[in-house]
């Protein structure tokens, strides 16, 4: 877990203390921030959800300009009053000494049955600053889409992932009319849209 780097001059923290601790973890700040005018505001409280920090890929295959989506239930969508299966990107939690591109690599064969290759960097953001240390670094990954589907996800973590592939036209249609409405297949989407005759032209020779 990264810990937190304050600046000094800007930030002060009074305390910190861990106030939740299982399959993820809460600590609780006591501090305190620079105004934009200069001064210093009171001693603030703000939890904070630690769940580690996490990688993803959008699988797409050049030759045929299509991607290869996953979708599966999420309990956050149901709680949210949401249809709670996702249309969605793999992605997975970084492990101790594992790295972004090591992670989507390693979830690419569990949630789809297939590899990636030639894996480009799309951006690194903060899924949500107000609530939660967790980051998110995301890639365009190379894939033959040729006989994709199924139903892939691992036993043990009770993962049942239904595989979808999609043309590119069509998965972007699909975020046009709200199908697909979590924020880490949006942005992957978009930026494809926006890049994807580039990366054919890299990815193609």
């Amino acid at each position: 877990m990264r810990e937190p780097k304050a600046d000094p001059e800007r930030v002060e923290i009074v305390e910190k203390k861990t106030v939740f601790r299982g399959y993820f973890r809460v600590d609780r700040y006591l501090l305190k921030h620079r105004t934009f005018e200069g001064g210093w505001t009171d001693v603030l409280s703000r939890e904070i959800f630690e769940r580690g920090h996490a990688a993803s890929v959008l699988p797409y295959d050049p030759e045929r300009n299509a991607v290869v989506l996953i979708e599966q239930f999420r309990a956050g969508a149901l709680a949210a009053g949401m249809g709670p299966w996702l249309i969605e990107i793999v992605a997975g939690i970084i492990g101790p000494g594992e790295t972004p591109e090591e992670v989507v690599r390693r979830e690419a064969i569990e949630e789809m049955g297939r590899e990636v290759t030639d894996l480009e960097p799309i951006c690194t953001y903060l899924l949500t600053p107000g609530g939660s240390s967790e980051t998110l670094a995301m890639f365009c990954g190379r894939i033959d889409s040729e006989g994709a589907g199924g139903i892939h996800g691992l036993d043990e973590e009770g993962e049942d992932i239904r595989v979808l592939v999609r043309s590119v036209d069509e998965a972007i249609a699909m975020l046009n009319d709200g199908t697909i409405f979590n924020a880490n297949a949006v942005l992957a989407l978009q930026w494809l849209a926006l890049n994807r005759e580039d990366l054919r032209r890299r990815w193609l020779g």
